[in-house]
């Protein structure tokens, strides 16, 4: 990037103006990491200060078996596989309780798009899981599975939202956005919620007062034109509706064998390599220099590692998700070695060790507690700390 359109992408954001498609691509071109770092970080100080937010939630797949095949997916399994498997609702309530003595106050619920299961079992299975967790929030299903729901029940878009809200759905989850162009998802995608379904449900969604969130999946196939027309797809959809509460970049995961049962399911894997973490870290930043009218970026830390997280938080992100414990769709495929669980105190000590101010927060982003911020340098340093991979 030459040193006058810096100029003028620097004064731009300083100056609170909106960046143009033309922006993001010069700003994936430019090399300089720290610039890219100062312009981001300035961005989300002022919408969200020293604050960086996280949750105690865990995630529960019903399902892994599914009707699609997606190129990138090594979660999904079909009919009669090995390792597929269909929770009955009792057991997945069973499950879910035993995650109550952790204080969970979110429940993340994503599927595979089963073929023979019928519409009534997803709202019976929150209403069994608000019944028994009624002060937890059901986050759950993406836009592509209530697409899916559309086609096994019959109904349209607009009464399932409002069967599973009236049964406890507090969210949906911001999952099947992948890429949006269809350039690129054509190759990657085996299912049929494009872009038109996909903001179609979740602006039915944010029109009942739900908040969501909203993801891309970079880091494979894709060029950097394609996730700047990602994000300013979205951030037209928020224009209209303000109801995206994050965006959540999420590192494609280049996963060599699955670790289930040694079959590789990645059919793009022969032509793709993991982002590094420079790539990652580039990524925070001009995703939150271009959307400007989202009030979150979060770094999933299961898809980027610990210490990405940490400096994610320099490069535009202020959230770090939650504590998980398990996540299928990856920890099925990868041998990244992020860690399975990370508690309250674990997530408190990250922020804190990173230089910034743990603030929980529930599924609407909502505050529920402020904790102290980080301890000066030289009592942090008094004793070794831990290092994560």
């Amino acid at each position: 990037m030459d040193s006058g359109l810096k100029r003028e992408i620097e004064a731009k954001v300083f100056a609170g103006e909106r960046l143009s498609f033309d922006d993001g691509v010069a700003l994936y071109e430019c090399d300089e990491l720290a610039w890219l770092g100062r312009l981001a970080h300035h961005v989300r100080t002022e919408k969200n200060g020293s604050r960086v937010m996280f949750n105690v939630n865990r995630h529960l797949n019903m399902t892994n078996v599914c009707a699609a095949s997606c190129k990138y997916c090594s979660f999904q399994r079909k009919p009669g596989e090995k390792d597929a498997y269909t929770m009955r609702i009792e057991e997945a309530v069973r499950l879910a309780k035993a995650m109550e003595p952790d204080g969970i106050t979110e429940l993340h619920i994503v599927n595979g798009l089963h073929p023979t299961l019928p519409w009534r079992y997803y709202p019976r299975s929150l209403r069994e899981l608000k019944a028994v967790l009624p002060n937890v929030s059901l986050k759950a299903f993406t836009a592509t599975e209530i697409h899916w729901f559309e086609r096994i029940s019959g109904l349209p878009a607009d009464e399932i939202l409002d069967e599973l809200i009236d049964a406890g759905l507090e969210s949906l989850t911001g999952g099947g956005a992948e890429i949006f162009d269809p350039e690129i998802r054509d190759q990657i995608v085996d299912h049929n919620t494009h872009w038109e379904d996909w903001s179609r449900i979740h602006r039915l969604a944010h029109a009942k007062g739900l908040k969501t969130p909203c993801t891309m999946l970079y880091g494979h196939i894709e060029e950097p034109r394609h996730r700047v027309d990602h994000v300013l797809r979205l951030r037209e959809l928020q224009d209209e509706t303000g109801g995206f509460a994050v965006f959540i970049p999420l590192r494609y995961q280049h996963d060599f064998v699955d670790s289930a049962d040694g079959k590789v399911r990645n059919q793009i894997q022969a032509r793709t390599t993991m982002a590094t973490p420079a790539e990652s870290l580039k990524t925070f930043a001009v995703s939150r220099l271009l959307f400007d009218n989202v009030p979150h970026v979060k770094c999933f830390w299961v898809m980027h590692g610990l210490s990405v997280g940490q400096l994610s938080l320099n490069f535009g992100a202020d959230d770090l998700d939650g504590s998980v414990v398990e996540y299928k769709i990856t920890h099925d495929a990868d041998s990244y070695g992020t860690p399975d669980k990370m508690t309250r105190d674990d997530l408190l000590t990250l922020i804190r060790d990173a230089g910034f101010t743990p603030v929980e927060r529930n599924t609407r982003y909502e505050v529920v507690h402020t904790y102290e911020g980080p301890v000066p340098l030289a009592e942090r340093r008094a004793e070794p700390q831990p290092m994560w991979s």
